[in-house]
């Protein structure tokens, strides 16, 4: 009774498949969800953000998506980056632990994979076991391809995963629709890299600066006390770093603290 319980707190009540929208009206929908996206999307955003408002808008572009998140798999480990459900994220975790389940089938084939659950036992068992404790019975993983430029190939990037309380959710109509939904999207996500990269290179430039100008006042005070030359003082200073195996930048830092507390 617990466990019947659970479920249906957890599973709201459905449309059955016959009482599913039309298909005009299910383009519709993921249409002004890409509206959505497209105008709510700045340029300034990280990937991170950006993969959340995709995630939140992707819920609401196909009937019976109950809950969205976003594999990234282009990294040594992969991750879940966005999620409308945090419970769901154990869902995803499996499947990386185990290194297979349907988000890693769609990276593989770079196709979309529909699984309803209790169909995979043999297949991919963490992700159905984990995908039943969490009352799931349909889930459809999309993967997310970046655009390619004239000097790059199509970039996988990760995988849009749909959950689904409903068994008969997720036709071959929707998957096109997440297909087209993700092919548009990409975009989004591109741009959101292009900036995160800039932002990164702006800040290790701002970084390589600063500690710049601390090893010339280091070999300013270093200089005037030993008057020795430039090459000299800066030699005394790579000389200390190795001995105590701190950083050049740090030496010169503490050099500096040291004579402003004499």
């Amino acid at each position: 009774m617990a466990d019947e319980t659970h479920a249906s707190e957890m599973s709201p009540a459905k449309p059955d498949e016959g009482d599913r929208p039309d298909a005009l009206s299910r383009l519709d929908e993921t249409a002004e969800a890409l509206t959505v996206l497209r105008n709510f999307f700045t340029d300034e955003e990280p990937l991170d953000t950006a993969l959340q408002r995709l995630a939140d808008t992707a819920s609401g572009a196909i009937p019976d998506a109950d809950a969205v998140t976003v594999s990234l798999m282009d990294l040594a480990q992969p991750r879940t980056a966005a999620a409308t459900n945090p419970r769901l994220i154990e869902v995803d975790e499996k499947q990386y632990s185990a290194n297979r389940g349907p988000c890693f089938e769609a990276a593989r084939t770079l196709r979309a994979v529909r699984a309803v659950v209790g169909e995979h036992l043999e297949e991919w068992p963490e992700f159905e076991a984990a995908a039943a404790e969490q009352a799931i019975r349909a889930y459809l993983s999309v993967p997310v391809l970046l655009p390619s430029s004239q000097s790059t190939q199509e970039q996988h990037l990760g995988s849009l995963n749909i959950y689904s309380y409903t068994a008969a959710a997720f036709d071959p109509f929707d998957e096109g629709l997440m297909r087209l939904f993700t092919t548009t999207a990409s975009a989004t996500i591109a741009s959101a890299q292009r900036h995160q990269r800039s932002r990164d290179h702006i800040s290790s430039l701002e970084q390589a600066l600063v500690s710049r100008a601390v090893i010339d006042q280091a070999k300013g005070v270093l200089i005037a006390v030993h008057s020795c030359t430039a090459d000299e003082a800066f030699a005394m200073l790579v000389q200390r770093s190795q001995r105590e195996n701190i950083k050049l930048r740090d030496i010169a830092k503490n050099l500096l603290d040291s004579v402003a507390r004499s």
